[in-house]
This record gives C-alpha cells, sequence and structure tokens, in this order.
C-alpha cells in the first residue's frame, strides 16, 4: 500500500482509457487547458498527504498499521469526522473549490455502513464485498467518485412511471456473474478525474422498482461508461495563450454527464440488488456527509472571497470606510456561520451500528440550508464593493497592448503603489467566484448540489421532534395534560 505523489496520479490518469467528451470532441484531460485545472485542484490532495503541516488531516492509520489517504477510509470516531472536515477547509483555500475527493468518500462511508446493517439483517455478503473493495482503492490509492444524482426525467413521475425507463440508472440484465446496468448521473463532480466511479441510487424505492434499488462500483474507463463535461461560465477563457482573464489560474472544478450504456459489473463489485427498503439509509446518509462537507468548503471559499473584497477596498482607497468594514463583518459573520454549522454536525455525530460514525442530521441539513442562501449573499456583497469595474473590466491582454495599454493602465489604476494589473488581477479572481466559472462551485453547487433546499427542509422536519419542544413549553407555562 502506497501514498500517491501528485506526479504519480497525473501519470495515472494519462494511463486511464475513459472517454471523456467536450464541445464535440474526445479530450485528453491531462492536456485540456479547460479540464486540467480541475485535474491540479485533485493533484493537490496527494500532496498535501506528504507536508508535514497537513499529513495529520490529509492521512489516516489503519488498525494494520498502514497510512492511506483519509478520503479512503471508514470515519470511526468524532475526530475522524473533524479531521475529514478540516480537511476539506484547507483545500478549499489553497484551491478555490472543496476537497475534490470526499464525494468519494460520502459513498464509501454510506456504503459501508448501510451493507454492514443489511447483512446483519439479511444474510447478505455486501459489507464483506465492499470491504474487499475498499482494500483494493485503499491499495492503490485512487480517485473515487461518488456517483448519485439521475437524470429523473419528468420529475413529477416515479422511476417506474417514466416513459423513458433510463431517467434513473437500473438493472437490465443479471448474469451468473454480474449485473448489467444502464442510465446515466449527471452533475458528476471530479467524475472525469477519478479511477473509480461509485453508483448509488438517488431517491428512495418502493416494492415495483427493486431494479433501480442497485449500488456498485466500476472503472472510470469500463466499457460503456461515458463522460460528457459540462460547460460553465467563460470556460473558454481557458483556452487564451495567457490565461490571464480566468481568474483562478491553476485551478478549478468540474461536472460531468456520466452515461452507463449497458455497463458490465461483476458481483463482487456489487453492494445492493434489489433491496429497495435500504435505499433510504443509504440516501440520507450519503446526503448527511455530503452536506456536511459544503459547511468546510464553502465557507473556505468565502473566506478567500471575503480577502479578495477587503483587498479590492485597499486597492480602491475605501478600506477605511464604515460602510465597507460593516459589509466585511456582515460577510464573516455568515462565512463563519456555515462554516459553525457542519463543525457542530461533525461534534454532535454518533455511531452506526457497522461502528461508522455518521453527522448528525439536523445540523448538517440546517448547514446546507444556510450555504445556499448565504454564499449569494456573500457575493452580492463581494460585487458592491469591487464596484462597476467588475462588470466592464477590459481583458488584461489589453493592458499590454502598444496602441491602448497606456490608457487601461492610466484610467484602471486605484490607489498609489498599487499596479494596474493587480487591481485588474484581483477583479477577475471575484468575478470568477460571483458569476465566472468559480460561480459553478461557490454558488450554483452552494443550492444545488447534494439535493435541494427543500430537501433539506424535509429532513429538518423529520428531525425537529415538536412534540418534546411543545412539552417544553407546557412546562415553563404551568400547563398539565
Amino acid at each position: 500500500m502506497t501514498l500517491m505523489t501528485a506526479e504519480k496520479y497525473l501519470e495515472s490518469m494519462k494511463k486511464t482509457k475513459k472517454q471523456v467528451y467536450f464541445m464535440g470532441e474526445k479530450i485528453d484531460i491531462t492536456e485540456h487547458p479547460i479540464a486540467r485545472p480541475a485535474l491540479n485542484s485533485v493533484a493537490i490532495t496527494y500532496d498535501l498527504c506528504f507536508n508535514p503541516e497537513y499529513e495529520n488531516l490529509f492521512t489516516a492509520t489503519l488498525e494494520s498499521g498502514e497510512k492511506v489517504n483519509r478520503c479512503l477510509t471508514f470515519w470511526k470516531s468524532i475526530d475522524d469526522l473533524l479531521k475529514k472536515y478540516k480537511m476539506i477547509q484547507i483545500t478549499a483555500r489553497m484551491t478555490g473549490r472543496g476537497n475534490a475527493r470526499t464525494v468519494g468518500a460520502d459513498a464509501i462511508n454510506a456504503i459501508g455502513s448501510v451493507s454492514y446493517e443489511m447483512d446483519e439483517e439479511l444474510g447478505t455478503e455486501y459489507h464483506q464485498r465492499f470491504l474487499k473493495y475498499l482494500k483494493y482503492i485503499q491499495d492503490n490509492d485512487f480517485t473515487i467518485s461518488g456517483s448519485i444524482t439521475d437524470a429523473k426525467g419528468d420529475r413529477s413521475r416515479r422511476p417506474v412511471q417514466q416513459t423513458d425507463p433510463d431517467m434513473y440508472v437500473r438493472i437490465v440484465e443479471k448474469k451468473s456473474d454480474g449485473i448489467v446496468v444502464r442510465g446515466a448521473k449527471l452533475h458528476q463532480s471530479v467524475a472525469i478525474n477519478a479511477h473509480e466511479h461509485i453508483f448509488a441510487p438517488c431517491t428512495t424505492m418502493r416494492e415495483d422498482e427493486g431494479d433501480y434499488a442497485v449500488a456498485f462500483a466500476v472503472p472510470a474507463d469500463a466499457t460503456g461508461l461515458f463522460h460528457v463535461y459540462g460547460r460553465q461560465p467563460s470556460d473558454t477563457r481557458r483556452m487564451e495563450d495567457d490565461n490571464s482573464d480566468s481568474g483562478n489560474l491553476n485551478h478549478g472544478g468540474n461536472e460531468s454527464l456520466l452515461v452507463l450504456d449497458d455497463v458490465f459489473v461483476p458481483w463482487e463489485r456489487v453492494f445492493m440488488c434489489g433491496e429497495w427498503k435500504w435505499t433510504f439509509p443509504m440516501i440520507h446518509r450519503f446526503a448527511g456527509y455530503h452536506r456536511n462537507c459544503y459547511g468546510a468548503g464553502k465557507s473556505a471559499i468565502a473566506d478567500v472571497v471575503i480577502g479578495a473584497a477587503a483587498l479590492m477596498a485597499d486597492y480602491n482607497g475605501l478600506s477605511k470606510k464604515s460602510a465597507i468594514r460593516d459589509k466585511l463583518t456582515e460577510m464573516v459573520h455568515m462565512a463563519r456561520t456555515i462554516y459553525a454549522c457542519g463543525l457542530t454536525s461533525c461534534v454532535e455525530g454518533y455511531c452506526t451500528p457497522s461502528g461508522i460514525y455518521n453527522v448528525n442530521l439536523m445540523y448538517t441539513n440546517v448547514t446546507k440550508l444556510h450555504v445556499g442562501r448565504m454564499t449569494y449573499e456573500i457575493a452580492r456583497l463581494a460585487e458592491d464593493i469591487a464596484g462597476g469595474s467588475l462588470s466592464t473590466l477590459p481583458s488584461c491582454r489589453d493592458l499590454k497592448d502598444p496602441i491602448v495599454g497606456k490608457y487601461v493602465e492610466k484610467y484602471l489604476k486605484g490607489v498609489d503603489g498599487v499596479s494596474t494589473e493587480n487591481r485588474m488581477k484581483l477583479m477577475r479572481l471575484i468575478e470568477h467566484f460571483c458569476y465566472g466559472q468559480g460561480s459553478v462551485y461557490f454558488l450554483s453547487e452552494a443550492l444545488h448540489g447534494a439535493g435541494s433546499p427543500q430537501g433539506q427542509k424535509l429532513l429538518i422536519e423529520r428531525e425537529s421532534d415538536l412534540d418534546t419542544k411543545k412539552e417544553w413549553a407546557k412546562a415553563l407555562a404551568g400547563i398539565s395534560g
């Protein structure tokens, strides 16, 4: 068992034969200028395992004494949950997006805990299969994609009611040596950068939907598996010669449509096959873990946005204005609220029968609900502080033009001592997060990722325990009965 370096990870991506398409053509993700920044964001999670300052967060030691990436382990304590949470925070501040490997970790822990309980009740062997699979990906230090969100088709209809039955990933054939699956998963973060994909249902299935109650793992270059890279705002700026107008120069994220066109899965990689009653705990444990991640990731990106806004106030000569200080304070308040809620969901976590710890579902859903609101307000205030030039800024290449460069240099200047070039770079970074390419994973993902706000409200309602609260009120008011 060996931890890979970033260099080894990038070499491994060159060797895969995965089918990745972007803008109508097949691409090499290690070379394409739009895909490469997302790859860099994964690569950093490998090198941080060797950094003495962060090694304790990014790695975990197994009972055997072997060291593995924390995203390839079961979380067996509150301390594990907290280290995972802080690991995400560190990565997000360094790259401007969350830790790209945690979605796979969320799937590992959700399936690990639920498969144990399935085996205990049903006498199946899913957990033992999963333990063998976990050992395999640990031994190879693979990046794992957790693939959950189905295409869904007509949202008013159940999976079995769809005109096209492939709108939810399903089993189309059972064989002596495995199953054949068909369907698609949408909005798949880090999928094109992964070695392996773990699939699980995205909604609770009913008795007549057993074919949709399926969880399994396949290599990212499995036959019949296609990745269609999604477009992002301003993404083609990455294809310009100097990349100067992209804002976040070296890092980014990606989302893709992941298609399963009759993909064969051997039985040893199947972790649920028709047990529809168990889709509920599997979905909600994954959602709980994943919503918790947003507290660390989005608050950390918010910290970067706040820093950029504060620096822009300096560059504009406005940092001492009370109105600016008030806005920055409000931004900090919201970012820390998001972080604190997610932290609480770790501290208030609990042990499942498997020994794997789950986060507190009330607090993780409160976290995600705040994330879907407060990140947008933080972005609005950052735009307010930055000023109107944020939306009308000429290209950084105009600054170097022999004819108009001197005018750009003169009229886009701020305070003395700060170059126009640096002021423009900072505006591009704020633009990146507020409505450029980075807004996909700072804003849009904050709203829709890990489930919609309505989904969080439903879980909050489920965990509210209003009857107990009524009794507390009665006791204080002196009401009996």
